[in-house]
């Protein structure tokens, strides 16, 4: 093994102070002797997180990233300490650098609950910083599992891609919610900003304690949940689904339920039937009983919290929490973030700590990076960046199904009780696994 040269990687310190690290990576000898670096014209920003889903993120940048690519990164610490360090102002510099650079690359988050609050000596209970960046771009949050043949589905009916797209605005995520410690009177009260008469609505007249909540959606971010929910569909050549609950929510989801058919009638319908497709509405109950009762193959567009719950039920459908794609778009098209659709595995993390062996599977953090540069490799019309990323995910995909490396999870989910110690590797022996299939399938290629 030769030292691969150093690459230098621009980030934030903890402090929040602008410095430049260098990254030794090593890297194969046919890596060394005949790989020319992809050079990557336009920078990425890159989120880091927490737990042990940041130990596996550094060590997918420092051995799968930077040896193959020569990359501006702009990092970003959003790590529950420095965030706290911060007052959460990271994660608001984060989300407005990837509006100015076009691609975020992030690595999973904490949310704090009181438990976090105390275990970290928080100065506040901070809100998900997924929630504040998806807010601050706006757009949909597209998730779609990675599939593998030799992992058997929980549906096995789902031989075709599902892909759900989640409004990334609003509702019970910016909700203002109330604990009426007695007796009162909840009333929802509208004053228009041109000085007209203010509209009051009685909500619930409460005869002892209990809870209460407002929340809200516009229009300009739901017309643009459409166009992103519209143009998923047609560049995946699947028809689209829209499902509210507008029976019960008659002005809140039939609003939803009003922009969609307005701009599919208008703007995407004869798209759609040209290309053989169609959009439909359903209610969320009878969609969820149809989605199961389904071979797969559709866009699903959720509001925010159904979108939420119900791409969890997809991965784990499909096989895997860990093995699901997730991607937020804003509706012109131009800005993405992409990130694992999981959380930062705080069990796993506590047995790292121990210094034990962990086999956290690190598929969807890779995506997360692969994904993220193939739309940087859209825009900048870079060709050999987008080649590279697909070998990355085949290489990823190729050592479960045709070599059978997998990490814990996967083993136990084709071998059940009868899951033994020599059918899974911990997740260095995964990732150095890929690492030579990539550089086997870059050789093939003649790089």
């Amino acid at each position: 093994m030769l030292a691969h040269r150093l690459t230098s990687v621009r980030r934030l310190s903890r402090v929040g102070l602008l410095a430049v690290h260098s990254t030794r990576s090593s890297v194969g000898m046919f890596s060394m002797r005949s790989f020319s670096k992809i050079v990557v014209d336009n920078p990425v920003v890159e989120l880091d997180g927490d737990e042990m889903t940041r130990i596996i993120w550094k060590k997918i940048r420092e051995e799968l990233i930077l040896p193959y690519l020569q990359l501006d990164i702009k990092y970003y610490d959003l790590g529950l300490e420095h965030r706290d360090a911060t007052d959460d102002k990271v994660t608001v510099d984060a989300a407005e650098a990837i509006l100015k650079h076009s691609v975020g690359i992030k690595c999973a988050t904490i949310t704090p609950d009181e438990a976090r609050v105390e275990e970290f000596k928080l100065k506040s209970m901070w809100k998900s910083p997924n929630g504040t960046i998806r807010n601050i771009l706006g757009g949909t949050v597209f998730r779609e599992p990675i599939i593998l043949t030799s992992v058997p589905r929980p549906v096995p009916g789902w031989t075709k891609p599902i892909v759900i797209g989640r409004h990334a605005f609003g509702d019970q995520y910016r909700s203002t919610d109330f604990v009426a410690p007695g007796p009162g009177k909840i009333q929802l009260v509208y004053t228009p900003k041109d000085g007209g008469k203010p509209t009051t609505m009685d909500v619930y007249d409460f005869k002892g304690p209990g809870v209460a909540m407002a929340m809200y959606n516009t229009d300009d971010s739901i017309r643009g949940f459409a166009h992103t929910s519209f143009k998923m569909a047609l560049s995946k050549k699947l028809p689209l689904y829209m499902s509210t609950k507008n029976t019960i929510l008659k002005k809140y989801d039939g609003r939803f339920k009003d922009i969609f058919q307005e701009i599919y009638d208008k703007e995407y319908k004869s798209q759609f039937e040209a290309a053989g497709l169609w959009y439909e509405h359903r209610l969320i109950d009878d969609m969820v009983a149809q989605a199961i009762k389904s071979s797969g193959g559709f866009v699903w567009a959720c509001k925010n919290y159904d979108g939420d719950v119900q791409s969890d039920v997809l991965a784990q459908g499909f096989g895997s929490l860990g093995m699901m794609t997730s991607e937020l778009i804003t509706p012109d098209g131009k800005t993405m973030e992409s990130e694992a659709a999981h959380g930062t595995v705080t069990r796993h993390y506590r047995e790292h700590q121990k210094g034990k062996e962990t086999s956290t599977n690190p598929v969807a953090s890779i995506f997360a990076w692969t994904r993220g540069l193939k739309f940087r490799a859209q825009l900048d019309k870079n060709e050999r960046l987008k080649q590279w990323c697909d070998d990355l995910e085949a290489a990823c995909v190729e050592v479960i199904d045709k070599d059978g490396v997998m990490t814990k999870d996967l083993a136990l989910a084709i071998h059940g009780k009868d899951m033994k110690r020599e059918h899974w590797v911990i997740t260095n022996e995964y990732m150095d696994a890929v690492k030579a299939k990539l550089d086997e399938r870059l050789k093939a290629r003649g790089q």
